[in-house]
């Protein structure tokens, strides 16, 4: 897919040694605890990456089918579910981050703003985090509490990748021209990577792709 901006499609081309990123994922993966203030962190003595993204965009799923898991992150149809930061070692070589969902939550306003802090303080000032993957859902595309997301990253200089989920459920033609024109709205975003990816959990669509680019920070 070509897209008509500084944005391309990740790809599997020139990927190389697949077997090697595969065997992470087939090693031991353990959820080491849920944080839920500012000091509850694990030290940080080995690369992170966080996945983060708008409540009910497909996190949880994506998250098992990566780390090839049934139920590592408790997937539910009730947006905002996820309410701390929960950590998952990976062969003791890597964590991946679970954040929680923005934009909807089932709870008071003054709790709703303290996950908000945590969330912002982890995402500019955790020193070890290598990547942020920002999902959005291809059917509904940016809003403005991802663009709030995407600002305070690139004034924090934290880079982020965007990916698009559930993209099993537009074909064709449609799914490519929603690429286009989201990644046309990226351009002016400072420190965004500037390849994205297009996902399903359910056809594991993209999978690999985000394996490849989480084994490259061990």
């Amino acid at each position: 897919m070509t897209l008509d901006s500084s944005f391309k499609v990740a790809t599997m081309e020139g990927r190389k040694n697949l077997k090697a990123k595969n065997s992470l994922f087939s090693s031991q993966i353990d959820f080491v605890k849920g944080v839920v203030s500012l000091d509850g962190f694990p030290p940080d003595d080995r690369p992170e990456v966080c996945f983060a993204g708008r409540s009910n965009v497909g996190k949880s799923s994506l998250l098992n089918a990566i780390t090839k898991r049934k139920s590592l992150a408790r997937t539910s149809n009730t947006p905002g579910r996820t309410q701390q930061i929960n950590y998952f070692s990976v062969s003791n070589k890597l964590y991946i981050v679970d954040l929680p969902g923005y934009g909807y939550a089932k709870a008071p306003l003054h709790e709703v703003k303290k996950w908000q802090k945590l969330v912002f303080s982890y995402m500019s000032g955790r020193r070890n985090l290598k990547r942020i993957f920002l999902l959005i859902d291809i059917r509904h595309g940016i809003k403005s509490n991802d663009i709030e997301i995407m600002n305070l990253l690139d004034e924090a200089a934290v880079n982020y990748q965007i990916i698009f989920t559930k993209c099993d459920k537009i074909k064709g033609q449609i799914l490519e021209n929603l690429v286009m024109d989201y990644a046309k709205s990226l351009d002016s975003q400072i420190a965004v990577y500037p390849e994205v990816i297009i996902s399903s959990a359910q056809q594991k669509e993209g999978i690999e792709i985000i394996r490849s680019e989480i084994e490259n920070f061990c």
